[in-house]
């Protein structure tokens, strides 16, 4: 059989080897075309069924997604290899690994028709219907119900049908408003969690698409896409690896082992969506997407609930419950108290007789002062119930975060809105939260002399070409040269944009040409452990190969034994030299300039055979770069405000000592007459203390310079131990465990990884330390809110229940009914909670001191204000209720309507005072 004229039937439900790169469907078989040629069969003829013309394109039509799929969740490594490998992959899919895919409208649609969109089949949204019935199981609504039956049968067995169902008909009414209220609140707050779910859902991923390194949304990703990925990210889709370095994955979230796994070209360059990149970086090529993917499969069955009770929520069920409690226990005391004084006679009614005298008494009668007691007593239990207090609280999140949200925090966790108004101190990073995160190479120095810009030129032409190949070979940014214009575009993180930028513009550095002239061999992807990266690299012309390093200036100095200066020489590096060069590391660093250090090695060739590990000694310095990353502004306000507020600022950061200290300084973290021995501490120091010794120092510490995740962690155990809430502001991978130890875990938007937003609680979307500030008064005002409708209700139910206590035990009867308290009950909770749940934060709640872990809910000012108030209230309704008909010369249901007056225009009053718990004048 000629080349190029092969073809191979596999009839479903047959295992077949796979031998080729496109895999062509119908119905009863797969044909698999090895060669674009057109293509004849063992005897010549042309076979036209099932070949497609030579020159009709039809891309992706034939390929079986199913077959794609379960290569990479079964990790099968033996059908790549049929497929043709990685190379014939690509080819099939249309991508290029360099340029990626064609990526126009109708390339990306067609992709989406053939392959599917990456999105997920969600559960059935809950519908309105079942809030409504979960309301209506509520155990008061069933209690109201009850009576409101009670009501208005014995009302139309005693009036007729025509006056008898005012009393029961207006508690159903009331019952069924505060149902559609309820069920209203819960259904919107549903909705807006689901939105945010989505939202947070919604993360962007770098891909290469016309040859350009561009961020699209996750749900924007199709088959076929090159995706890039560095630490921290998350797999958007399932795929094949097409180059990678030092690449490990943590696969807990799909397989439950805790163990990283290493993915590489040979033996599994399988990953699977969902899963997290925990060390080196790559790219990947995409085969399946959405619900084609394991993770799609499983995250279709989950039912995200954002919508988890709060610990203040919590409190507050529990307050209410205990308060219900004793109005069911001052209900019992007063039914039993009623029901004794009219069996025994003592009660007298309208006609000034007594109501009760024995068997003369009609049973009718005795029917219905019974019903009229049992009906008191529930409405004492009515009153007494705050049921408005976790509806109060609802609003006041649900409006907490969609405000929050449009001031750059997006909420993952509800609980973090009130704990943060508790907060004492914030551990903050420095780079890009209390900074701008836009760095630029302002200084460079080349052996023991400052480069400026007209000496760039001077610089020997076999450093200039190191400097070149440090740069370009030891990075995970990326150089486009677009066609349209003259400047290049650079992506990738802060430092790498600004160490790429300074390579292009000032040393003349094509990133193409390095690339094609050495082959890299092995690759030490930086982390925040390690503080450097590395890379070993054999050069094409003359197989010469040389380690590459980059990093912490004084890190990378250590492994330094030689220098070479502006001419090219090679110089020894002694004592006095290496404290000269540390000078000038301090000095740089004394500007606040991050200090960055280039090294490199010639490898003897037999040293490098294995290329598994990098040269760590004898390293030759290159060249000091110190970069300028601004602090942001108003960030010097917004310590200040957080100093005022009793909350201290911890800055906790991978830069060196002076780096650390000076950026403090400017910040206003630190100041000039503190003792900075104490305030500023390293890292390995820190972590060195005894537990007596760190948690006697922890209180004066400001600064931790050149700290690890885990000096972090140790740092917000520490403080908690201390008893105090803290809050931690992170972006790196690393840091997820100190992000889930802290009371409040706040990541970065745009230079947060993926697995630091999931470990965090609240997401600052613009990566700014002024919005961390405006996140502690949102805290703060939603927990101040939330004390206002407590103060508030709770005066409500005392003055309520007092004045109905009071005359039922005195006179026989309450002057406020069940049908009145629960139409005031009805606005109070729902309107009443919005004028205070609604509250924008104030600067004045930052001259507070912070609430902490162990002030009680009720403070002694809304005692207080609360005891106070309903004092008065009690005391204006008794004599309303004892002399009322006296002093305005009105009968009993005159006297009756003039206390509910008189109890709604109190409340209206009162809710004025809630708005300002401690001023007396609220005005």
């Amino acid at each position: 059989m000629a080349t190029g004229l092969h073809s191979c039937l596999l009839h479903h439900g047959e295992e077949h080897p796979l031998l080729g790169p496109a895999i062509l469907r119908s119905p009863s078989y797969t044909s698999i075309n090895v060669q674009d040629d057109h293509v004849s069969d063992s005897n010549g003829e042309d076979d036209d069924d099932h070949q497609p013309q030579p020159h009709l394109h039809l891309p992706f039509l034939n390929i079986d997604q199913k077959m794609l799929t379960e290569m990479v969740r079964d990790k099968d490594y033996e059908r790549l290899l049929q497929f043709g490998g990685i190379k014939q992959l690509l080819s099939v899919l249309e991508t290029d690994d360099k340029a990626g895919i064609n990526g126009t409208e109708a390339d990306l649609l067609h992709r989406r028709d053939v392959f599917g969109s990456n999105e997920y089949r969600q559960p059935p949204k809950k519908a309105f219907f079942r809030f409504v019935l979960e309301a209506f199981n509520d155990t008061i609504i069933i209690i109201l119900m009850g009576c409101a039956i009670l009501s208005l049968g014995f009302g139309i067995k005693q009036h007729g049908v025509g006056d008898g169902w005012y009393d029961g008909g207006s508690i159903v009414i009331a019952i069924f408003l505060v149902i559609i209220v309820s069920s209203v609140s819960n259904f919107r707050q549903s909705r807006q969690f689901q939105k945010l779910s989505s939202e947070t859902s919604d993360i962007k991923v770098q891909v290469v698409r016309q040859g350009r390194r561009q961020p699209v949304s996750i749900f924007q990703l199709v088959v076929g896409d090159i995706v890039c990925l560095n630490i921290g990210d998350q797999v958007p889709g399932d795929g094949v690896l097409v180059e990678g370095h030092s690449l490990k994955v943590d696969e807990s979230s799909m397989t439950g082992e805790s163990d990283h796994v290493e993915i590489h070209e040979k033996d599994n360059p399988f990953l699977f969506s969902g899963t997290k990149i925990s060390d080196g970086f790559g790219t990947m090529v995409v085969t399946s997407v959405g619900m084609n993917t394991a993770w799609g499969e499983m995250m279709s069955s989950i039912r995200r609930e954002l919508d988890e009770q709060t610990p203040l929520q919590a409190r507050l069920d529990k307050l209410a419950s205990s308060i219900g409690k004793l109005g069911l226990a001052i209900a019992l005391i007063v039914l039993v108290v009623l029901l004794v004084r009219y069996f025994t006679g003592n009660t007298v009614g309208d006609d000034g007789k007594k109501e009760f005298n024995g068997s003369k008494t009609n049973m009718d009668k005795v029917m219905d002062s019974v019903v009229r007691i049992v009906s008191a007593a529930v409405t004492i239990v009515v009153v007494a119930i705050p049921e408005g207090l976790p509806l109060a609280v609802t609003l006041t999140l649900a409006y907490s975060m969609k405000r929050m949200m449009a001031d750059q925090a997006m909420v993952r966790k509800l609980s973090a809105c009130e704990t943060m108004g508790s907060a004492t101190t914030i551990c903050t990073d420095k780079t890009g939260t209390l900074t701008l995160n836009k760095m630029k190479v302002v200084e460079f120095w080349l052996g023991k002399e400052v480069m400026e810009d007209d000496t760039y030129l001077g610089i020997a032409p076999t450093v200039l070409q190191l400097l070149q190949q440090g740069v370009g070979l030891n990075t995970t940014g990326s150089v486009c040269n677009l066609p349209s214009t003259s400047v290049p575009e650079i992506t990738g993180s802060p430092t790498e944009v600004a160490i790429l930028t300074w390579a292009v513009v000032d040393l003349g550095m094509n990133i193409d040409e390095q690339k094609q002239r050495c082959e890299i061999l092995h690759v030490e992807a930086f982390n925040s452990e390690k503080k450097r990266s590395g890379v070993l690299a054999r050069r094409v012309s003359d197989r010469a190969i040389q380690t590459h390093w980059k990093g912490a200036a004084e890190m990378i100095l250590a492994m330094c034994s030689h220098y070479f200066d502006k001419g090219g020489l090679t110089k020894v590096m002694d004592d006095d030299t290496r404290m000269q060069f540390g000078g000038i590391i301090e000095d740089m660093a004394a500007k606040s300039l991050r200090c960055i250090a280039f090294a490199y090695k010639q490898v003897p060739q037999e040293n490098g055979q294995s290329h598994e590990s990098l040269e760590e000694t004898g390293m030759t310095l290159l060249g000091l770069i110190g970069l300028k990353d601004p602090c942001r502004p108003g960030v010097r306000r917004a310590v200040k405000e957080c100093k005022e507020a009793g909350v201290k600022i911890k800055m906790i950061t991978g830069d060196n000592i002076f780096t650390a200290r000076a950026i403090a300084m400017e910040c206003g973290i630190l100041k000039l007459d503190e003792d900075l021995n104490n305030a500023v501490v390293e890292g390995v120091t820190f972590r060195n203390y005894s537990d007596e010794e760190r948690m006697e120092k922890i209180e004066m510490i400001r600064v931790t310079a050149r700290s690890s995740p885990f000096d972090k962690l140790l740092m917000v155990q520490s403080l908690k131990q201390k008893g105090h809430v803290v809050a931690v502001t992170s972006d790196g991978t690393n840091d997820a465990p100190a992000l889930k130890e802290a009371d409040i875990g706040l990541s970065m938007g745009i230079q947060g990884t993926e697995v630091a937003k999931e470990s965090s609680d609240i997401v600052i979307l613009n990566d700014n330390f002024t919005s961390v500030v405006t996140v502690l008064r949102w805290g703060r005002c939603v927990y101040n809110n939330i004390q206002k409708f407590i103060q508030f209700q709770l005066t409500v139910n005392v003055a309520a229940l007092s004045i109905n206590f009071v005359a039922a035990v005195s006179a026989g009867d309450v002057p406020l009914t069940a049908i009145q308290l629960l139409w005031v009950n009805l606005i109070m909770d729902t309107l009443g909670a919005l004028a205070l749940a609604t509250k924008r934060p104030t600067n004045d709640l930052l001259k507070k001191p912070p609430v902490g872990r162990t002030k009680p809910l009720i403070s002694n000012v809304m005692w207080r204000n609360l005891l106070a108030q309903a004092f008065y209230q009690v005391a204006v309704l008794l004599i309303l209720q004892f002399k009322g008909m006296d002093i305005f010369k009105v009968d009993e249901k005159d006297k009756n309507t003039l206390i509910f007056n008189t109890f709604v225009l109190c409340q209206v009053f009162n809710e004025f005072n809630a708005r300002h718990m401690e001023k007396n004048n609220v005005f």
